[in-house]
């Protein structure tokens, strides 16, 4: 009887064995589980993570509000699971577009614009959801999701401090927590315990802009247990964010914003502590920091700058960006990539031609996820590194390359020649006794319009010969330039464009615009100190334009457009300041791939 019992037992555990639902796999990635993907059997709740940091004055350390969305199966059948985990200050809501929350551009260079006002944030969202991003992805292919909003932002303690020491600290802690290192809480404020029973630990992060920023953060602080993150269009530093060499530049589309500019526009936490917060770190941190007069690098930045806290990352990187994304510039995920990659962690990069945002194909993110979280062997790190979107092709379409830059593109060396105040030469021969030619500032002229015109005297423009071929560029431009000016104080705008200038109705976002930079003469020997311009003499700086890989079709010419205050980016001074550039000493260096013999073909 007894053996009867015990088979009838071992028969019975066998089946259940058998029928206990677990994440399944084709191709390398995970596959949508039809149990998993019932979204009222979803399990939700949301509980505080305890810091080790108090950034709101209470003398508590910061609690961050996190919800969770895991399936059934991880309290029925004692399911373990990973994480894919969102974090942001945006979910509970942002402050209202009011006049003069931006910083007024239109004044002298070196000289203070208005005070800003500050417009207040009312919170908005009903627990326990933060956000449902992510969530219809990743649940049904066996992931929980887990998303925070980040300090200061929602129902989360302490204070926004944009891009400070705890936007890095706060989402370690919550994977501390999932991994059982960290305490979280079923209140913000009381003492009852809750723990991530639920999961294996391994942790993937993702998100775009300031969602795609704190993932990269977190990974800095080298927490154990966050395996992968797929960052997307990622601020990886507020100086390149809102400064260019010097200068005191804004992201697209947003004229005068700053950082004291985000704080509020972000600052949804508790009413109570907003006071706290306002003084210690917008009224104090940020506004002694950003320096908006010389526009220079200093402590307050270089502790707000990715690049500088990579030691300690070990995630594997899969970075992702657009090439026109002229609000977090391409440079972002340029310099982190190629750190990364310097330190040899796994990486790839994917590149499109469009604008802010756009992830990768998802069947890329889940093998990446797939490989990192689940730990199946699916060679998705090995193989071509960059995948870049061509002009033409779909954003799921992306064609593979060994990296990025093209290994194949080498940099090419172009001249400037006769009368740019009109429309002057690209060359690859260098002609002395070239002179000098003078531009005049005027920001009410786009840089658009100064691109069409056949001359002008505010701006210096010089292009390639019409090219035969395809011109295949990938890399870093390089600027190198001999300037003076009338006025101890200018901005320096470089553009390239592809002319002539498309204005149709099927104008593509690749048809005119190549890549654009922007330097403060000011700033020719360092990043760290200006030197005020003195009447007459001339100045060398050198510097990079933005990341590109794009194709010139032949029938186009490479232009290169010289200005000074560019009313889409810049501070915008009284029009007068002159800038004389010496050609003799100015030329620019565009990878090309296939170097040399390639470009002079397609320019016979």
């Amino acid at each position: 009887m007894k053996k009867l019992l015990l088979i009838l037992f071992l028969s019975t555990f066998s089946l259940s064995a058998q029928e206990q639902v677990k994440p399944f796999f084709e191709n390398g990635e995970a596959q949508i589980v039809p149990e998993f993907n019932i979204p009222e059997d979803w399990i939700r709740e949301d509980l505080w993570v305890e810091t080790n940091f108090d950034t709101d004055g209470d003398e508590l350390p910061d609690r961050m509000h996190v919800a969770v969305t895991r399936p059934k199966q991880t309290e029925t059948e004692g399911l373990k699971l990973p994480v894919v985990y969102e974090s942001s200050p945006y979910f509970a809501g942002v402050a209202p577009d009011v006049e003069g929350a931006f910083y007024d551009v239109y004044h002298e260079l070196g000289e203070k614009g208005k005070d800003i006002v500050h417009p207040s944030v009312t919170r908005i969202g009903e627990r326990p959801i933060i956000s449902n991003s992510q969530i219809n992805t990743w649940v049904p292919r066996g992931y929980i999701v887990v998303h925070s909003s980040s300090p200061g932002t929602g129902l989360s303690q302490g204070s926004p401090t944009v891009g400070g020491d705890n936007e890095s600290l706060a989402p370690k802690a919550v994977i501390d927590w999932l991994n059982g290192r960290a305490k979280g809480y079923k209140t913000p404020y009381g003492d009852e315990e809750v723990e991530a029973y639920w999961t294996t630990g391994k942790v993937g992060m993702t998100g775009t802009s300031y969602n795609g920023t704190i993932p990269l953060a977190a990974a800095t602080t080298g927490v154990e247990g966050l395996e992968a993150i797929i960052p997307i269009a990622p601020n990886t530093s507020y100086y390149h964010y809102y400064r260019s060499n010097g200068l005191v530049r804004s992201p697209g589309g947003y004229l005068g914003e700053d950082v004291d500019v985000l704080y509020n526009f972000i600052h949804s936490g508790d009413e109570s502590k907003r006071a706290y917060a306002d003084s210690v770190y917008r009224d104090t941190e940020i506004k002694n920091g950003i320096d908006r007069i010389t526009g220079d690098y200093n402590e307050f930045w270089a502790g707000r700058d990715y690049l500088n806290e990579m030691e300690p990352m070990k995630a594997a990187l899969f970075m992702a960006h657009g090439f026109n994304d002229w609000n977090v510039m391409p440079e972002h995920s340029y310099r982190i990539y190629k750190a990364a990659e310097e330190k040899g962690l796994p990486v790839k990069i994917y590149y499109h031609q469009y604008g802010h945002g756009g992830p990768p194909p998802i069947s890329m993110m889940n093998k990446w996820f797939t490989k990192y979280l689940f730990g199946v062997d699916n060679d998705i790190e090995k193989g071509p590194k960059a995948y870049i979107v061509r002009e033409d092709d779909h954003p799921k379409k992306p064609t593979a390359y060994a990296n990025y830059p093209n290994p194949d593109a080498e940099k090419v060396r172009l001249y400037l020649q006769n009368n740019g105040l009109k429309k002057g030469a690209l060359s690859t021969k260098k002609i002395k006794n070239q002179g000098k030619q003078t531009l005049i500032d005027n920001h009410n002229f786009s840089a658009d319009s100064l691109a069409k015109l056949k001359s002008s005297k505010h701006r210096l423009l010089f292009t390639t010969p019409i090219l035969n071929e395809d011109v295949h560029l990938s890399g870093l431009s390089t600027i190198k330039i001999k300037l003076a000016s009338s006025k101890p104080a200018a901005n320096l705008s470089v553009w390239m464009v592809s002319l002539p200038w498309n204005s149709g109705e099927n104008t593509k976002i690749t048809d005119n615009i190549i890549t654009r930079g922007w330097a403060d003469p000011q700033n020719y020997k360092s990043l760290t100190e200006s030197e005020a311009l003195e009447q007459g003499r001339f100045y060398e700086l050198s510097f990079d334009l933005n990341p590109d890989d794009q194709v010139i079709p032949a029938g186009q010419q490479i232009g290169l457009m010289i200005f000074s205050s560019d009313n889409k980016f810049t501070l915008l001074p009284e029009p007068g300041t002159q800038l004389t550039v010496d050609l003799d000493e100015a030329h620019i260096e565009i990878p090309v791939v296939g170097g040399m013999p390639a470009l002079q073909k397609a320019m016979k």
